[in-house]
């Protein structure tokens, strides 16, 4: 098992490896620019890719998803506690603590754990997920008027298109479709190797306290999903697939967030390494209990 999930696990340490080798050896990277590429481009496409095709009932999706929600609200709440504990401003420590790496972590987790049956879950959870990250989580990153930002956000329509397909059962053309999972295979690979552009730069003491908001973070979220999903009576299999969702590490997607708004994105990026090496630690664990 160990070593399957390590196979999961190994392109996000490559990749990031592969941004910090870069930098350090002295080669220039256009943050700004792969930022906005990202987050306008290569983002809708990945949404559109994952989900179009999905095989989920409106039901056990609806259920699933009020679950996520309900953790992600309690997560927000608790990022306050989280942000007086380690001494910095609660608008850094919020992202962080809300948006888990359902996506290409967890989903690959999931279908490896649970196969095609739970991976429906798998993307239900991704889905919630991406809702508020890029609903509420652009409108906070906005520096500007954040309604008007949030109107310009192309992965909101991309997820509100994705979830039209699902609930109608229809299928993107096929000419579109192949279009779309093309462009989308450039955004993992350019968020990871960004991400190790900034951990090039990472002080000491924020991999310290990348550390300790792990440690605290990830028994918390696997806790209040548990208790959610038990309170709404999900399926045990729709349950331990929240519990492992929801207690993945910090989203590569958070780093990006913090860029575009300017809030200590290297500290970001220190959460996002740390939770990210821990969870070869915990996820084994976890699998071991939840499978």
């Amino acid at each position: 098992m160990y070593a399957q999930l390590f196979a999961v696990m190994a392109p996000v340490l490559a990749g990031a490896g592969l941004g910090f080798t870069w930098v350090r050896l002295g080669h220039d990277y256009p943050v700004a620019f792969v930022t906005r590429l990202v987050f306008n481009i290569g983002t809708p496409a990945l949404v559109l890719a994952s989900l179009a095709g999905a095989e989920i009932d409106a039901s056990s999706f609806g259920r699933t998803m009020l679950a996520a929600a309900l953790v992600i609200i309690c997560m927000a709440g608790a990022a306050f506690p989280l942000a007086r504990l380690l001494d910095k401003d609660w608008r850094v420590m919020l992202s962080p603590a809300m948006y888990p790496n359902t996506g290409n972590m967890g989903l690959p987790v999931v279908l490896y754990a649970f196969g095609e049956a739970g991976f429906a879950f798998g993307i239900t959870v991704m889905v919630t997920v991406s809702l508020f990250q890029f609903t509420l989580g652009t409108m906070l990153a906005s520096r500007g008027n954040p309604l008007k930002s949030l109107a310009k956000t192309p992965t909101v329509y991309a997820i509100l298109i994705a979830l039209a397909l699902l609930l109608t059962d229809t299928e993107l053309p096929l000419w579109l479709a192949n279009s779309v999972d093309l462009i989308s295979g450039l955004t993992v690979p350019l968020m990871l190797i960004t991400l190790g552009v900034s951990l090039a730069s990472i002080r000491v003491n924020n991999l310290r306290s990348g550390i300790g908001f792990s440690l605290l973070r990830i028994p918390l979220a696997a806790s209040i999903a548990w208790g959610i999903g038990s309170l709404l009576a999900l399926p045990p299999m729709a349950l331990s697939i929240l519990v492992l969702q929801m207690s993945m590490p910090v989203a590569v997607f958070n780093y990006l967030f913090a860029q575009k708004a300017r809030r200590e994105p290297e500290y970001v990026a220190s959460l996002v390494f740390c939770s990210t090496l821990l969870s070869l630690i915990y996820l084994p664990i976890m699998l071991a209990i939840l499978m």
